[in-house]
């Protein structure tokens, strides 16, 4: 499989950190970039396509910071390397479902993708685990700032950055970060916290992005408006908004271990069981349970080491990374299978939970 390489390398997403955060799992940063006098994918014709993604390509591959990375053409892929890189969040399902003359440059860390013709002609995406929103500004705009050395971008004095769709006019960026908010799920306030980042001019989504759903507690929440604001003031604002809502999560835990610890400790114990002991596990069902051992680190009960551990689980049960351990055509049941084997398999190496010595850990999560 020509994505073998990307699955077997260390990676942001699953070995990005040696103690993962409680509540914000990563931070991303995407540009829109559009380049001078050529017509947006969505019109250009098949040649078009064809000569800029080679133009592009060209470009990219000189850059120092992407040496020892991978181009991927979409045409070249199978429909489950396609799923496997929308889970690892590399591309975008608009990517994947795209016409010919497609394509996504990955860097080794898996830190820095560049996908080229999807709705823009460049969408350049930096990723780092953790909330650690200024780590990957800087990357992402030292990576834009290159990538403007070889190839000219389409700008306007008057309204910044051109793109296909007009939300993203203006600075084309659009920033966002993955919320682990079980506690806010279980009290039953999510619906409220909705409403209230809509109200601020954000968006939440599942955990793969628009049409998503939020398994496993996990929610994206990013900027909407990109015209009329500088990249420091998006980040700025959505910093804040974002601080507010980890408070609220971390209330939202302390009142359960308040007012309902049978309740929680009997759903993180009931998990812990059928994660240790299942058989057949679905997708859906392995990433709820995860989640929920995930709350049990943050809650002190297992060794915060673990929450990395989790975190990897969490990407390799996904549907496309089994059937590729597989090697093989499998059928659903089959997966379901062999994800809980698997996770029997890490799990019999965890300790066993400490229901002795429940506390809400500190959120380290305010420092970005």
């Amino acid at each position: 499989m020509l994505i073998t390489p990307l699955i077997e390398a260390k990676a942001e997403l699953t070995d990005g950190g040696l103690a993962p955060e409680p509540i914000v799992l990563s931070t991303r940063i995407r540009l829109a970039r559009n380049l001078a006098d050529e017509a947006f994918p969505g019109w250009a014709d098949a040649t078009q396509r064809s000569d800029l993604l080679d133009r592009c390509v060209e470009s990219l591959s000189s850059l120092a910071v992407l040496k020892d990375g991978v181009f991927l053409d979409v045409s070249d892929l199978t429909d489950l390397e396609k799923q496997v890189l929308v889970e690892r969040r590399l591309v975008s399902r608009e990517l994947i479902e795209s016409e010919g003359g497609s394509g996504v440059y990955v860097s080794p860390s898996q830190r820095l993708a560049i996908m080229v013709n999807e709705e823009d002609h460049l969408r350049i995406q930096g990723l780092h685990s953790g909330f650690n929103f200024r780590k990957t500004w800087d990357d992402v705009d030292s990576l834009d700032n290159q990538i403007e050395e070889h190839l000219n971008y389409a700008f306007s004095d008057t309204y910044g950055y051109l793109t296909a769709c007009p939300t993203n006019v203006g600075t084309g960026m659009r920033a966002s970060a993955m919320l682990h908010l079980p506690g806010l799920v279980m009290r039953g306030h999510m619906e409220k916290v909705v409403r209230m980042v809509n109200q601020l001019g954000l968006a939440v989504r599942g955990s793969t992005g628009e049409g998503s759903e939020a398994t496993g507690s996990i929610f994206q929440i990013s900027n909407q408006q990109t015209l009329g604001e500088s990249e420091e003031q998006i980040l700025k604002r959505l910093i804040g908004i974002l601080h507010a809502i980890i408070e609220q999560e971390s209330n939202a835990r302390g009142l359960m271990l308040e007012k309902q610890p049978s309740l929680v400790l009997d759903k993180i114990g009931r998990a812990y069981g059928i994660l240790r002991n299942g058989h057949l596990l679905s997708s859906a069902e392995a990433v709820n349970l995860l989640s929920l051992m995930r709350l049990a680190v943050d809650f002190g009960m297992w060794p915060a080491e673990n929450r990395a551990l989790i975190d990897r689980l969490a990407m390799e049960v996904q549907p496309g990374h089994v059937q590729c351990t597989a090697h093989s055509d499998i059928a659903p049941e089959e997966r379901d299978r062999i994800r809980a084997t698997r996770i029997r398999e890490q799990f019999a190496s965890f300790p066993d939970l400490d229901f002795s010595n429940i506390q809400l850990m500190p959120n380290p999560n305010q420092k970005n």
